[in-house]
């Protein structure tokens, strides 16, 4: 993967901690940096997360709520829970753009 790529889907396990990802639903802009495993750092909506908020990312739903564990998919639904355990489903995924974290030492 290149350093900056528009991508089909994402994948948490092939991403390295410090990554950012930009999701486009069809309402909101969410800007989430990877912090390893399914932890991330989330924001973009007014009401639950306006400044970047710890949460823990599901996965992507589809219309069936079936859950895609650690996935963010366009045309499903983000799914995270926020630090208080607080569910939050967004509207439909329609972009996802990865910076893949550098890590070169210097």
């Amino acid at each position: 993967m290149s350093p900056s790529e528009v991508v089909e889907g994402v994948d948490l396990k092939n991403l390295r901690a410090g990554s950012l990802i930009d999701v486009e639903t069809k309402s909101r802009h969410y800007r989430i940096e990877f912090l390893g495993g399914n932890a991330i750092r989330i924001s973009g909506h007014p009401e639950y997360c306006p400044r970047p908020e710890l949460a823990q990312l599901q996965g992507s739903t589809n219309e069936q709520g079936v859950v895609e564990v650690g996935l963010i998919e366009p045309g499903m639904h983000l799914t995270f829970f926020l630090k208080d355990s607080h569910p939050v489903t967004t509207s439909q995924v329609v972009s996802v753009h990865v910076d893949q974290a550098n890590t070169s030492v210097h």
